[in-house]
């Protein structure tokens, strides 16, 4: 276990009241946040506060900040983006990951996914492996690359595959160090029926 300072600054014009401020985890296998969320009064503009929370960490991962709170009367949500944690000493980082469905009426769907990983020194030898979970559940492994790149540079690594299944595409990104993972991305795609996008308007 290990404490985490989370500092937070109103940068706006306005007061936030009833501040409900949480600290979460975008992979839970890596990281995972201990505890219930914290509750602040009032911060005034231009105040800053500080929020321990306590993490259990296997390996580096990403968490992000939210907040929900009143401002000017109204409910107000806000989110931060997501800071990697480091755990270890990794060599790289897989940084992020999308995916598109490019469709071919009378042919099926072709979805295309790509991850970017970057180094944080020189490495060789890491595995990064696609998976995609179809709208059944079924998994299919798609491809597995070994990654290798110099420190600060990123390298971008796709795949794709053929379907005629609709519904939601759940796909997956690891990198591995080793048996240790070192990093996960998660994407969504949803295919529509290739027979219905092929119809004209109105028919």
């Amino acid at each position: 276990m290990r404490w985490l300072t989370l500092r937070l600054t109103n940068a706006g014009d306005s007061e936030l009241k009833s501040l409900d401020v949480r600290l979460n985890s975008l992979d839970t296998y890596s990281i995972n946040v201990q505890g219930l969320s914290k509750f602040w009064g009032l911060l005034p503009p231009d105040e800053e506060t500080e929020f321990p929370f306590q993490v259990q960490a296997t390996q580096s991962g990403r968490l992000y900040a939210s907040i929900d709170a009143w401002k000017d009367g109204e409910r107000f949500h806000w989110e931060s983006p997501g800071v990697l944690i480091s755990v270890g000493e990794a060599r790289a980082e897989l940084v992020s990951m999308y995916a598109v469905a490019d469709k071919h009426p009378g042919e099926g769907v072709t979805i295309r996914c790509e991850a970017i990983v970057r180094g944080l020194c020189d490495y060789e030898g890491l595995e990064l492996s696609f998976l995609a979970e179809a709208p059944g559940g079924e998994l299919t492994e798609l491809y597995t690359v070994e990654a290798t790149g110099c420190g600060g540079e990123q390298q971008v690594y796709g795949t794709q595959m053929e379907t005629d299944e609709e519904g939601l595409f759940t796909i997956h990104a690891y990198l591995y160090d080793g048996v240790r993972r070192i990093g996960h991305q998660v994407t969504y795609v949803y295919v529509l029926s290739v027979e219905a996008a092929a119809l004209p308007p109105g028919d």
